[in-house]
């Protein structure tokens, strides 16, 4: 493994989407992308981590630009002692959206993807953020929300997968990040478990 996250923050590599994916046009998202966003970190990762969309990747001159959402999620990777190299981060949605759209529509659109995504890379573990993610993934389970998530494992693809809260969330409510680095602390502590039963 190498080091933990060092500030200042640092831009993932972004992992090239699949030929047929990258020109996709299933949802209404095609027409405001400038590119599908596949994800991002190591594609070999154990541990994909899964956020409801992608957010800005450059700035108004095009260069790299690290949003808030994504600092944060280093910041409380580095708290819980988990690497970059040891993650990768993929979306519900392949776009990033910039206007008001129909989000179920685009989400069954883009489900596909991820289920591909998931079946190719075969992680250890998932770990969700958020509500929307939540929902997504637990479709038998009614209205899951992240605060009663919190601190069990369910199964995606007989993947296990935990949650916490978006890191939006946290970012606006900074009294959150306590629980975020403990929920992320447990992510480390069920891949480490996972690790040992090999």
């Amino acid at each position: 493994m190498t080091s933990t996250v060092q500030d200042p923050f640092i831009t993932l590599p972004e992992e090239e989407a699949p030929a047929a994916v990258r020109h996709c046009e299933n949802c209404e998202l095609a027409k405001q992308r400038t590119r599908v966003i596949w994800g991002e970190g190591n594609p070999e990762a154990p541990i994909v981590l899964i956020l409801d969309n992608p957010g800005a990747r450059e700035d108004r001159e095009g260069n790299a630009f690290l949003c808030g959402t994504r600092e944060t999620l280093q910041r409380g990777l580095k708290a819980a002692g988990l690497t970059t190299d040891s993650v990768y981060v993929t979306y519900l949605l392949k776009c990033r959206p910039i206007r008001a759209y129909d989000k179920p529509a685009a989400r069954s659109a883009c489900s596909p993807h991820l289920e591909l995504q998931l079946r190719e890379k075969k992680p250890d573990v998932l770990f969700g953020f958020g509500n929307v993610v939540a929902e997504e993934l637990l479709p038998g389970m009614e209205n899951p929300s992240v605060k009663e998530l919190r601190g069990s494992w369910h199964e995606v693809q007989g993947i296990p997968i935990g949650f916490t809260y978006h890191p939006l969330a946290v970012r606006r409510r900074p009294n959150l990040m306590r629980i975020f680095v403990e929920d992320l602390t447990a992510l480390k502590d069920r891949w480490e478990a996972v690790m040992k039963q090999r």
